[in-house]
């Protein structure tokens, strides 16, 4: 029982930090979009995101009413700015880093040390970003959809591809991706068709993708996780199979 319990201790320790984390991340996106256009929802469609993707973690509503007064300057708030750094990890595997700091230097110092640790080499603005499509996804889940009506429907207001993937506790969605600049639109019409927004944002997605045994594919997962750990760093994406 004393080692069922110690187990059942740990899990809740790491999904409490993993909460905790989310929660950070959440509200950092919340502040950059009420200090860029406002705190009204009604008319600012990025908070309106970051909302929507402060719930997906199971934000409360009260931290993220706290997060948009902050930032509104109702209180003492940091003035965050997203900040995308690129480099290389074990087995030249191509790593994008987004990030929304306060204090750049502290950052980049953290995540040189991070790729160090990890195996990997920080690299130059534009080193790795030529391996990638920045792309705007949105985020449904699949019950209830019919996929290749949906797809015919949302072809002419943007959508590009449409494709399979799950969130943090492993459930599935349907990823509806399309370029940057197209974003809003392909949001406005999966909004106008009444379905529900799991979460939404911008991606980096490979062009092409690396391979990797299971060996050294978890050298790879071992930076990530390193660098996933910081508060600064929001995403990470990178182009192993």
């Amino acid at each position: 029982m004393g080692r069922t319990f110690e187990n059942r201790k740990q899990a809740m320790a790491k999904r409490s930090d993993r909460d905790a984390k989310a929660f950070t991340r959440a509200g950092r996106n919340i502040a950059m979009a009420v200090r860029a256009a406002g705190p009204e929802p009604e008319a600012n469609p990025a908070l309106r995101r970051a909302i929507q993707n402060a719930r997906a973690v199971n934000m409360p509503k009260d931290k993220i009413q706290n997060a948009i007064d902050k930032a509104a300057g109702v209180g003492d708030g940091a003035e965050f700015q997203e900040v995308i750094y690129e480099g290389y990890g074990p087995h030249g595997i191509a790593i994008i880093v987004a990030t929304a700091t306060d204090n750049p230097t502290r950052t980049v110092a953290n995540i040189r040390f991070a790729f160090k640790k990890g195996s990997g080499t920080l690299g130059t603005s534009g080193s790795v970003a030529f391996m990638f499509d920045h792309r705007g996804e949105v985020r449904l889940s699949p019950e209830g959809i019919e996929r290749d009506e949906l797809e015919l429907e949302l072809i002419d207001h943007g959508l590009e591809d449409l494709a399979d993937g799950t969130n943090d506790d492993g459930e599935p969605l349907l990823l509806l991706r399309c370029a940057r600049d197209d974003f809003g639109r392909l949001q406005a019409a999966v909004e106008a068709k009444g379905l529900t927004v799991a979460s939404s944002g911008f991606v980096w997605v490979p062009k092409t993708t690396t391979e990797l045994s299971d060996e050294q594919a978890e050298e790879v997962v071992e930076l990530v996780d390193r660098l996933e750990q910081d508060d600064d760093v929001q995403e990470v994406f990178t182009n192993l199979e």
